[in-house]
């Protein structure tokens, strides 16, 4: 089995959001399969609205560092996304701002939600398109999660049996992605620049 590296990016800074909950649900269920998982959290990071892309600072503060660090390092992505009138939030899109090429050549995999029975699907189906501008495609299937507030307690519990079932299909097809594309770049990227971008930018070259 490859050990894998996968950040999720939490969509929300409300003082009382259901993403936190959903967030560490899903890191749960990634690293029972043997990988790591980091939570890129916009409010830990405090990240202001976007005012330059990491590539266009001079010197960068440290969470600025830490945010391209945590994007560069990662084999695949797992955005949480509330939705908000019928989009994603303004910080999950200023989080993703911050990083272009650090994104290349990695799968990721979509989870929404909401209060209402739909689940974030439309929420969804932007951030989709926005991962293909970021050179990250999403697999495609995605996760919805309907009634959030009455699918985990307070706790974080998963109330919602049925959900388990769901997550595990989805995150059997998020593996296969995930090998195929880091099988690939061991093999280089069809952008032999970024390639050498990210190698050299790398934590550990």
């Amino acid at each position: 089995m490859i050990v894998l590296n996968i950040a999720i990016i939490l969509g929300s800074v409300r003082s009382d959001r259901n993403g936190e909950k959903v967030s560490k649900w899903v890191a749960k269920k990634i690293e029972s399969r043997g990988h790591t998982t980091m939570i890129v959290d916009p409010m830990e990071l405090d990240l202001p609205i976007l005012d330059r892309m990491y590539k266009e600072m001079k010197n960068p503060e440290p969470k600025f560092q830490k945010l391209r660090d945590m994007i560069l390092s990662a084999d695949g992505y797992v955005p949480i996304t509330p939705e908000y009138n019928h989009t994603i939030s303004g910080a999950l899109k200023n989080t993703l701002d911050y990083c272009l090429e650090e994104y290349f050549f990695k799968p990721s995999a979509i989870v929404s939600y909401s209060v209402g029975a739909f689940g974030g699907i439309n929420a969804a189906q932007h951030l989709r398109q926005i991962f293909a501008e970021l050179g990250s495609p999403s697999i495609p299937s995605s996760l919805q999660i309907s009634k959030v507030h009455e699918t985990f307690d307070d706790n974080g519990t998963l109330l919602s049996p049925e959900f388990d079932k769901r997550i595990d299909r989805f995150l059997d097809e998020f593996d296969w992605y995930l090998e195929a594309f880091k099988t690939q770049r061991k093999n280089g990227t069809p952008y032999w620049f970024f390639t050498i971008v990210a190698w050299y930018n790398s934590p550990n070259p």
